[in-house]
């Protein structure tokens, strides 16, 4: 077995060795795995990713294509590019005006009776 990359904290390493046995690469976790401390970043929280040498390049394939998922997925900031902020808020501008008119109408016509 050899070292193939180290992350921080438990829920990073079993996600990262999901997806390794999911494309038939076994893989162990040694380190901070399921420690008591829950520690998610430092040296304490370090997780190293052993895979066997003849599974390497195999392995180092898999997590390029997740970096390159990642670097290439939409953020979530692109969902609203096209609409502009005004447009967005219209609803609770309405809401307002009518919250004002139930209140206010009825008590500004009971007043200059």
């Amino acid at each position: 077995m050899r070292r193939l990359t180290w992350v921080n904290g438990s829920f990073s390493a079993h996600v990262l060795a999901a997806r390794l046995q999911s494309e038939g690469i076994d893989c162990e976790l040694r380190g901070a795995i399921d420690s008591p401390y829950a520690l998610t970043v430092g040296a304490m929280a370090r997780v190293d990713v052993y895979v066997p040498e003849d599974q390497m390049d195999d392995a180092r394939l898999v997590m390029l294509v997740g970096e390159v998922d990642a670097t290439l997925a939409a953020p979530t900031e692109w969902a609203h590019a096209g609409e502009d902020v005004r447009t967005r808020r219209w609803p609770m501008w309405t809401a307002a005006v009518l919250l004002f008119c139930a209140v206010f109408v009825p008590l500004l016509a009971h007043l200059t009776r």
